[in-house]
């Protein structure tokens, strides 16, 4: 996921140059806000998003030539299930929203959506970060850092049909997927699936 340093820093430098705000939804089984002195892997894909509100060197931090790129506000994070202890406590100071499975379980993912999409207008730049991980491995096995108790096919599809029902979706970004795990391409197919009803494409006949 560390592409998306680059990606969500060109669309907030953007967003600063013709005055819109941003909103990020970061759909993803991590939170990927470790940092270099903390991560227990050293894995930079497990930084973008500190990396972005200026935690992490100055190689990564100052990518887009304005550090922070943005601040911790801007972003919803979904479908969250792993977390490192030191990354924990970096996300609760930075007052990061956070809908993890356990909320996604307890009200949904109607309610889970309604809730990261509030606030969003005509003014709004609405950035997907859309790392395949996020999906449950039952109905994607092709990703490096697989997690169980993801969502499931028709929640998945809930929340990308409900982001492009706000008619806002400006810029995405796709990752992780590995087809050295895949099996026969199901994780790509499904992915595409998913891309096109995040375009628009419903599954159902309104």
């Amino acid at each position: 996921h560390c592409l998306a340093i680059g990606s969500v820093s060109a669309v907030a430098r953007h967003c600063r140059e013709q005055g819109r705000k941003l909103r990020v939804l970061w759909l993803d089984a991590h939170t990927d806000f470790n940092t270099a002195l903390g991560t227990p892997t050293g894995n930079i894909h497990g930084m973008p998003v500190a990396c972005l509100c200026g935690n992490g060197p100055a190689e990564l931090t100052g990518i887009g030539g304005h550090v922070p790129a943005v601040e911790p506000k801007v972003f919803r994070q979904i479908g969250i299930r792993s977390v490192d202890d030191p990354e924990k406590k970096l996300v609760r100071e930075a007052g990061m929203d956070v809908f993890d499975m356990r909320h996604i379980d307890e009200v949904g993912m109607k309610r889970t959506m309604e809730e990261a999409l509030a606030g969003i207008d005509a003014d709004t730049h609405l950035h997907v970060s859309f790392d395949v991980d996020f999906l449950d491995p039952s109905i994607a096995p092709g990703v490096g850092t697989t997690v169980r108790g993801g969502p499931n096919y028709r929640e998945a599809q809930l929340c990308m049909e409900m982001i492009a029902d706000t008619g806002r979706l400006a810029s995405l970004d796709i990752v992780e997927l590995n087809p050295a795990y895949d099996k026969r391409n199901a994780t790509a197919k499904l992915a595409v699936d998913l891309i096109e009803s995040l375009f628009g494409k419903s599954t159902l006949i309104r």
